[in-house]
């Protein structure tokens, strides 16, 4: 049998004490508006309707051209003793200001849903690297044995452009790529044992295929490959058990799924996702990603046509959830241990599209994304778009230094964190990277 000090996902000591033990990551598939979250741009109720006279000429993996200055339909108010500006469209969200670090003047390198999606997951717009998730695996191991160190749960409208290699492994072993759950029904297709097998016979069975891999394992110790899927075989047998339990919601109490407004179609799904992630980081789960909109267009946030009209449904649908989370993160007290991020792959032009068209295009000159949870500083605006919102002008931070962010706030220092790989030493922020102190509690 594969000892635990053996296996790829043995539990590591972080560089550095920290209080974050799990990430739960919030992902807004499509790309929301800053404009119309938690930037707002006063100016742009100024100059509504007017042309875009500014140096950015055309945005979009289209080429779009820019159109007309349009404010945002959505009211702001200050919430919370910080004062934090949160859109309408987040009311439950906006009672929890006060936990909300907000990064109003990120940036990426990409204009196209497919490469800007790889580079939050990935920090690379090619395919082929290993994910976020993938990094916090192989850097600190797994808590429990039950269950992967890592789980996907995608919107039952699809999943983001390019799919699996969101959540891959990429060059390293395959034991840190992410498991894709489903919120309904079996979390995992082919999971049940067979028919006819009894749990004894199925153990003994398993037992000695991990024997034999394992001295086939000995013979090529270069093969760390061989290591992740004796590994594989175990983990299966533990999550036939294991993994149905936690995305079993049947038998929760009335008022949590009142809380998670499972019982309301529009929230059910991704009220479900959010009690199951709560459940996978109470068993131990290190890192677990959560994606609101699936497909393409308007199945996503990606409002082209009527960015009103799909933002109304997109926050609809997570709004309730994601204060849920939080709620029941501080109810038992897994919040002091849990880092949460939100956002999509970049954000939004505050232009129409055209004369009469409420939507609005690609932009990845400027967005925002919020942290919250564990060792993070609640309560603020970091960094600044332009007057209008178009590009970070202020404290500008490339999505490196979000990722560096996020490792530093699991204890891991991003410059130490590599993996030798066609003769360098890799690492999720390349040659660039810092952490954003002022994020930091």
């Amino acid at each position: 049998v594969l000892f635990r000090s053996q296996s790829p996902l043995a539990p590591r000591a972080p560089h550095f004490p920290t209080k974050a033990k799990h990430v739960i990551f919030l992902f807004m598939n499509g790309a929301p508006s800053q404009v119309d979250t938690f930037d707002p741009k006063p100016a742009l109720a100024k100059h509504h309707g007017q042309p875009y006279a500014g140096k950015i000429k055309a945005v979009g993996s289209n080429g779009r051209p820019v159109g007309y200055l349009m404010q945002s339909p959505f009211k702001f108010r200050e919430h919370g003793r910080s004062g934090l500006p949160i859109s309408s469209l987040f009311p439950h969200t906006s009672k929890f200001a006060d936990d909300l670090c907000v990064l109003r003047s990120l940036y990426t390198d990409t204009a196209a849903h497919a490469s800007g999606c790889l580079q939050m997951n990935t920090g690379s717009i090619f395919i082929g690297r290993p994910s976020l998730g993938a990094w916090l695996s192989y850097g600190l191991g797994t808590l429990n044995a039950a269950l992967p160190s890592f789980v996907v749960m995608t919107d039952p409208r699809g999943g983001p452009i390019g799919s699996a290699s969101n959540w891959t492994a990429g060059y390293m072993p395959a034991a840190y790529q992410g498991t894709l759950f489903r919120s309904k029904g079996n979390p995992l297709l082919d999971l049940a044992t067979p028919e006819g097998v009894s749990p004894r016979a199925q153990r003994r069975a398993l037992d000695l295929l991990a024997e034999l891999n394992d001295q086939h394992r000995r013979e090529r110790p270069q093969e760390s490959e061989l290591a992740a899927r004796i590994l594989s075989y175990e983990l299966a047998y533990q999550m036939q058990t294991s993994a149905a339990g936690v995305v079993d919601l049947k038998d929760e109490p009335a008022a949590t799924r009142e809380l998670y407004g499972l019982d309301h179609p529009l929230t059910a799904d991704f009220g479900s996702k959010c009690l199951v992630a709560r459940r996978l980081i109470e068993k131990g789960v290190r890192f677990v990603q959560l994606y609101s909109g699936g497909g393409h267009l308007e199945d996503t946030w990606d409002g082209h046509s009527d960015c009103i009209k799909n933002h109304t449904l997109h926050a609809g649908e997570t709004d309730r959830p994601i204060a849920a989370l939080i709620a029941d993160l501080k109810r038992t007290g897994l919040w002091d241990e849990t880092l949460l991020v939100w956002g999509g792959e970049f954000g939004r032009t505050p232009t129409s599209e055209g004369v009469g068209k409420p939507g609005r295009d690609h932009n990845w000159h400027g967005f925002t994304m919020w942290l919250a949870g564990a060792g993070v500083k609640g309560g603020q605006a970091i960094g600044a778009t332009d007057e209008l919102g178009f590009e970070a002008v202020e404290e500008r931070h490339h999505v490196s230094d979000l990722h560096a962010t996020i490792l530093h706030l699991m204890g891991l220092d991003h410059e130490r964190l590599t993996y030798f790989y066609q003769g360098l030493e890799q690492r999720i922020t390349g040659v660039r990277g810092e952490v954003i102190r002022k994020a930091l509690a």
